[in-house]
């Protein structure tokens, strides 16, 4: 699977501006104007692992946040004891789908006072909500509003991703092993990225140009 976020560093935030859309403009632009609904619908992303739901999730965030509003975030490994505040501008709930029952019965919680104060609402998780493990009343909400799938990036868009990211780290990445890379390993974007950066020290450390031999070079002292 790829995964859609571009990911130039360790620090770099996760933006609307380095996300690479692919197919999935519409639902970039549906989050993008999010904000200026007047009366916004809850939107719900699916999609497999590395597709990019919690980048967009965090992009929404982050736009919430440089406009001055506050934002509650609730996933698998949130407190249950986080409370509702009613000063949100918007509520993010990720990887609905590993929600155990008390989980769950928080979330809903928070669903319906969020519903009630107006506030934004924005989940995620791997599957559309028909399907989620969950129990109906949240279930049923979660597909309430915008439903968008998040499909994967192409081979072509894929070594886009990475050119652009190579170029970012001033690393000249040949077709040879672009390829090597996209063929060996998996699309999963954010892995690609991490290889991507392990390789860029490598190659610093080591004073060489980037090439299929110095991959393999690092990869056989990395145990791998």
């Amino acid at each position: 699977m790829r995964q859609i976020p571009l990911g130039f560093g360790t620090d770099e935030a996760l933006g609307f501006d380095n996300f690479f859309p692919g197919d999935n403009t519409p639902a970039v632009l549906h989050l993008r104007g999010l904000n200026a609904d007047p009366r916004p619908a809850p939107v719900y992303l699916w999609g497999e692992a590395g597709a990019g739901k919690t980048h967009l999730l965090q992009a929404l965030a982050h736009e919430i946040a440089s406009l001055g509003g506050r934002v509650g975030w609730f996933d698998a490994a949130s407190s249950l004891e986080m409370d509702f505040d009613d000063t949100w501008r918007l509520l993010v709930l990720d990887q609905c789908e590993r929600y155990d029952p008390e989980q769950q019965q928080r979330a809903f919680s928070l669903f319906v006072q969020a519903t009630t104060h107006g506030q934004l609402i924005a989940a995620a998780g791997r599957l559309p909500p028909v399907d989620l493990p969950l129990r109906d009343d949240l279930r049923s909400r979660l597909g309430w509003g915008h439903v968008f799938q998040l499909l994967p990036l192409s081979e072509s868009d894929c070594r886009a991703v990475l050119r652009r990211a190579a170029d970012r780290r001033g690393i000249f990445l040949s077709d040879e092993v672009m390829s090597y890379l996209l063929t060996r390993f998996s699309r999963d974007l954010g892995s690609l990225m991490g290889l991507l950066r392990r390789l860029d020290n490598f190659a610093l450390a080591a004073q060489r140009a980037v090439t299929v031999p110095l991959l393999k070079q690092m990869l056989a002292e990395e145990g791998r």
